[in-house]
């Protein structure tokens, strides 16, 4: 007959190498409190049966996962590890053979301790036995007195659920106090601070590629804590403080998952170094989270405030007095307005990390920015403070490459176009900023630039502003239909011809340049755009039309169909 009693089956917490970046992360499993086979063998309950430690006294501190009784010869397939397995002997049978291999059956599983009960199936225990046991380090214990195995069972679940609920009291307290770190304000920073100190060592926060966001020591540590996370991301070697516990971090949009590292340099990792670091983890992607949501409201925010202005919902004086409130000052009081245009949409998320950095980087070259998101997806508008209007170009330059770069790493590779107002005021400045989001827009259809100037793109804004409207596509279609009709029936294509002769101020030479090609095939060519539109290509007042209608092509659907 099997009696078996089952307390509580939490997983053991592993401890985890520091792993190299190219490894997945694996998260920590919940910490399992340490009821040691000593703590067991202190018990009254156990103590009345008078033990004697026969094998293994150095292992007494082998934590008891639970607890099973049983007398059958077969009890190692009965058990999974971790266990403390009280038996009177009757299934060990009484040759040396069974002994040693009852004994290797439950070293093998990771058993925690044999307690055997001395009486009528052993006297004392057999020579065999104990030597199999001292072979195999297995902690063996002998009972001189009878003991009820209920009682004793009963006693070792009480202490292992009294430990788990002192554990998760520390985990409480742990978690009110980095929970309040964040509610006063702090950041990731103090967060960590206050775990390391919690865990007795260093902690780190790594990106999903393994690279090192952050880190935290504790006062008075002796080792460089950089140097042992650069040591332990080597694949080899093998070393006590390499054996961390590691939690994953969701990183909130910066980036697939972290994980939170925890490395034992100054001191082993008890039970609450792992309570401490789940928690922490937490409260650490809670804090990405708020500073993520932070950083949108706060991009959506002056994107309505730069909307607002741009649209004339908004005065002048009011609007400088709201931009000093979020800390948007000029010296000079005259502002460059700049508007870009992406390829694509981008989520609200992804845009604020491009207005982050943008600051950032413009910061870092003395200059002030006011910058936020459209409501139409893929479109930012700015402010930048100028302290000399002669400065321009090299203000555009420099905003334009910030921004070109902010947009390339948060949301890809990309066609992008910038537009770039003339200096002016704050009560001019709404006009301008929607003449550049304007001009950005009416830009997609042109060669891509460095930047924009809003004034040499007048009469390209003016016709993207009227794309809408059924005179224009129907000008355009009279002008250019019969070509338009003829490229899309012919290999040899003459819109292209008609562009480059327009481009080049219509000028001949020029084109033929343009298109590499000799003047009489580029004669040939004009006729032919001459008899299909009906035009004398040497008449000033038709080529302007003729311009007027390239000009407006790209921006009205297409005429021919």
């Amino acid at each position: 007959m099997i009696v078996r009693v089952t307390l509580l089956d939490p997983p053991v917490s592993p401890r985890l190498p520091a792993l190299p970046a190219a490894e997945p992360f694996r998260p920590l499993a919940a910490p399992t409190p340490r009821i040691t086979v000593a703590d067991a063998l202190a018990l009254p309950v156990l103590r009345r049966g008078l033990p004697d430690v026969v094998s293994g006294s150095e292992h007494l501190d082998r934590p008891i996962r639970w607890v099973h009784a049983g007398e059958v010869s077969y009890m190692a397939s009965q058990l999974r590890g971790g266990e403390l397995l009280l038996t009177t002997g009757m299934g060990i049978g009484r040759k040396a053979v069974d002994q040693r291999r009852f004994v290797a059956g439950l070293a093998e599983l990771g058993l925690a301790a044999l307690v055997i009960e001395l009486g009528p199936t052993f006297a004392e225990l057999p020579g065999p036995l104990v030597q199999a046991a001292q072979q195999h380090e297995l902690v063996l214990v002998a009972l001189n007195r009878e003991v009820p195995f209920i009682t004793v069972t009963e006693a070792i679940h009480t202490e292992i659920v009294n430990a788990q609920y002192a554990l998760l009291r520390r985990g409480d307290d742990v978690q009110a106090t980095l929970t309040k770190l964040l509610l006063d304000g702090q950041g990731i920073p103090e967060v960590l601070r206050a775990t390391a100190e919690i865990v007795g060592n260093p902690v780190f926060l790594e990106d999903g590629e393994g690279r090192l966001l952050y880190h935290a020591g504790t006062a008075g540590d002796d080792v460089d804590a950089l140097d042992a996370w650069k040591a332990s991301s080597r694949p080899t070697g093998r070393a006590p403080w390499r054996a961390g516990l590691a939690e994953t971090v969701p990183l909130a949009g910066h980036g697939g998952d972290g994980r939170l590292l925890a490395l034992p340099v100054a001191g082993p990792l008890d039970e609450i170094a792992g309570v401490a670091l789940q928690r922490a983890a937490g409260i650490v992607a809670l804090a990405l989270l708020r500073a993520r949501q932070e950083e949108e409201l706060v991009a959506r925010e002056r994107g309505n405030f730069l909307v607002d202005l741009a649209e004339g919902r908004t005065t002048a004086a009011h609007a400088e007095r709201q931009a000093g409130s979020i800390g948007f000052r000029t010296a000079s009081g005259q502002l460059l307005p700049i508007a870009a245009e992406t390829g694509a949409p981008a989520a609200a998320a992804s845009w604020s990390l491009v207005l982050r950095d943008l600051a950032v980087e413009l910061e870092s070259h003395g200059l002030a920015v006011l910058a936020g998101q459209r409501e139409r997806p893929g479109q930012l508008l700015a402010l930048v403070g100028l302290r000399d209007p002669e400065g321009r170009t090299g203000v555009a330059d420099t905003v334009a490459r910030a921004l070109r770069t902010a947009i390339a790493r948060r949301l890809g590779d990309g066609v992008t176009r910038i537009a770039v107002g003339a200096p002016t005021a704050w009560r001019d400045a709404g006009p301008a900023l929607r003449l550049a989001a304007e001009t950005a827009a009416s830009a997609v259809a042109l060669p891509p630039a460095d930047w924009f100037d809003v004034r040499s793109l007048e009469l390209q804004r003016l016709l993207w502003r009227w794309r809408d409207d059924r005179e224009l596509q129907a000008f355009v279609q009279r002008r250019l239909g019969p070509v338009l009709e003829h490229d899309r029936r012919r290999k040899h294509q003459l819109l292209p011809t008609l562009e480059a002769l327009c481009a080049g101020g219509w000028r001949k030479a020029e084109a033929a340049r343009a298109l590499h090609l000799n003047r009489q095939a580029l004669y040939n060519r004009l006729a032919r755009v001459e008899e299909l539109l009906d035009v004398d290509l040497a008449d000033p007042e038709q080529t302007l039309t003729l311009h007027l209608a390239l000009r407006a092509l790209p921006h009205v659907a297409d005429p021919a169909r």
